[in-house]
Protein backbone atom coordinates (compact mmCIF):
# COMPACT_ATOMS: atom_id res chain seq x y z
CA UNK A 1 0.00 0.00 0.00
CA UNK A 2 0.81 3.64 -0.45
CA UNK A 3 -0.99 6.75 0.55
CA UNK A 4 -1.97 10.05 -0.17
CA UNK A 5 -3.33 13.09 1.48
CA UNK A 6 -5.68 15.11 -0.52
CA UNK A 7 -8.28 17.80 -0.09
CA UNK A 8 -12.02 16.82 0.72
CA UNK A 9 -13.06 18.81 -2.21
CA UNK A 10 -10.17 17.56 -4.62
CA UNK A 11 -11.56 14.12 -3.46
CA UNK A 12 -14.86 14.82 -4.51
CA UNK A 13 -14.66 16.08 -7.37
CA UNK A 14 -12.37 13.20 -8.20
CA UNK A 15 -15.92 11.14 -8.05
CA UNK A 16 -17.36 13.45 -10.53
CA UNK A 17 -14.48 12.77 -13.24
CA UNK A 18 -13.79 9.08 -12.18
CA UNK A 19 -10.45 10.25 -11.46
CA UNK A 20 -8.01 11.82 -9.30
CA UNK A 21 -5.44 14.60 -10.43
CA UNK A 22 -3.40 16.54 -7.77
CA UNK A 23 -2.17 19.86 -8.25
CA UNK A 24 1.28 18.39 -8.61
CA UNK A 25 0.92 16.33 -11.70
CA UNK A 26 0.72 19.54 -13.93
CA UNK A 27 3.42 21.58 -11.64
CA UNK A 28 5.80 18.77 -11.09
CA UNK A 29 4.54 16.08 -13.45
CA UNK A 30 3.82 13.32 -10.52
CA UNK A 31 1.45 12.87 -7.85
CA UNK A 32 3.12 12.98 -4.35
CA UNK A 33 2.65 9.52 -2.09
CA UNK A 34 4.21 8.06 0.62
CA UNK A 35 4.83 4.95 2.50
CA UNK A 36 2.39 4.17 5.53
CA UNK A 37 5.53 5.08 7.72
CA UNK A 38 6.72 8.50 6.15
CA UNK A 39 2.98 9.39 6.38
CA UNK A 40 2.98 11.33 9.67
CA UNK A 41 6.53 13.31 9.12
CA UNK A 42 4.74 14.30 5.72
CA UNK A 43 1.60 15.56 6.93
CA UNK A 44 3.37 17.50 10.52
CA UNK A 45 6.02 19.02 7.93
CA UNK A 46 3.41 20.12 5.14
CA UNK A 47 -0.06 20.03 6.00
CA UNK A 48 -0.23 21.83 9.33
CA UNK A 49 -3.22 23.71 10.19
CA UNK A 50 -5.32 21.85 7.52
CA UNK A 51 -9.13 20.69 8.45
CA UNK A 52 -10.00 19.05 5.26
CA UNK A 53 -7.68 16.52 4.94
CA UNK A 54 -8.16 13.07 3.82
CA UNK A 55 -6.01 10.05 3.26
CA UNK A 56 -6.02 7.93 0.41
CA UNK A 57 -4.62 4.32 0.83
CA UNK A 58 -3.78 3.12 -2.41
CA UNK A 59 -3.05 -0.14 -4.41
CA UNK A 60 0.14 0.11 -6.05
CA UNK A 61 -0.46 -3.11 -8.28
CA UNK A 62 -4.17 -1.68 -9.44
CA UNK A 63 -2.25 1.40 -10.53
CA UNK A 64 -2.80 2.16 -14.36
CA UNK A 65 -0.18 5.30 -14.03
CA UNK A 66 3.37 4.27 -13.79
CA UNK A 67 5.07 4.42 -9.71
CA UNK A 68 8.35 5.62 -9.61
CA UNK A 69 10.36 5.58 -6.22
CA UNK A 70 12.37 8.58 -5.88
CA UNK A 71 14.35 10.98 -3.27
CA UNK A 72 11.85 13.61 -2.15
CA UNK A 73 10.77 16.07 -4.07
CA UNK A 74 10.95 18.78 -1.61
CA UNK A 75 13.45 17.44 1.72
CA UNK A 76 12.22 19.07 4.97
CA UNK A 77 15.72 20.61 6.20
CA UNK A 78 15.20 20.81 8.94
CA UNK A 79 15.14 16.58 9.76
CA UNK A 80 18.08 15.28 10.24
CA UNK A 81 19.19 12.57 8.45
CA UNK A 82 16.79 9.74 7.61
CA UNK A 83 16.57 5.96 7.89
CA UNK A 84 17.34 4.13 4.82
CA UNK A 85 13.67 2.91 4.55
CA UNK A 86 12.77 6.69 4.34
CA UNK A 87 14.74 7.87 1.73
CA UNK A 88 12.71 6.96 -1.38
CA UNK A 89 9.20 8.00 -1.93
CA UNK A 90 6.58 6.70 -4.07
CA UNK A 91 5.35 8.95 -6.90
CA UNK A 92 2.71 8.24 -9.46
CA UNK A 93 2.98 9.76 -13.13
CA UNK A 94 -0.10 10.51 -14.10
CA UNK A 95 -3.88 10.59 -13.32
CA UNK A 96 -4.93 8.20 -10.28
CA UNK A 97 -7.24 5.83 -11.52
CA UNK A 98 -10.22 5.25 -8.52
CA UNK A 99 -9.85 1.52 -8.72
CA UNK A 100 -6.54 1.92 -7.08
CA UNK A 101 -8.00 3.59 -4.01
CA UNK A 102 -9.38 1.33 -1.72
CA UNK A 103 -9.98 3.72 1.00
CA UNK A 104 -10.35 7.91 2.28
CA UNK A 105 -9.73 7.96 5.36
CA UNK A 106 -10.53 11.32 8.03
CA UNK A 107 -7.21 12.75 8.65
CA UNK A 108 -7.06 15.28 11.12
CA UNK A 109 -4.23 17.15 12.86
CA UNK A 110 -4.28 17.03 16.62
CA UNK A 111 -2.55 18.97 19.18
CA UNK A 112 0.88 17.31 18.95
CA UNK A 113 0.14 17.05 15.21
CA UNK A 114 -1.39 14.22 12.84
CA UNK A 115 -2.54 10.77 13.66
CA UNK A 116 -2.56 7.73 11.52
CA UNK A 117 -6.31 6.79 11.38
CA UNK A 118 -7.26 3.43 13.66
CA UNK A 119 -8.39 1.31 10.87
CA UNK A 120 -5.75 2.30 8.31
CA UNK A 121 -4.59 -1.26 6.30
Amino acid sequence: MIYHIAGRGAWAEAQTREFYCAPSLDIEGFIHCSTRHQILAVANDFYRGRADLLLLCIDENLLGAPLVWETPAHPNPNQVEQAADDCLFPHIYGILNLAAVIGAFDFGEARTGFALPPDLP
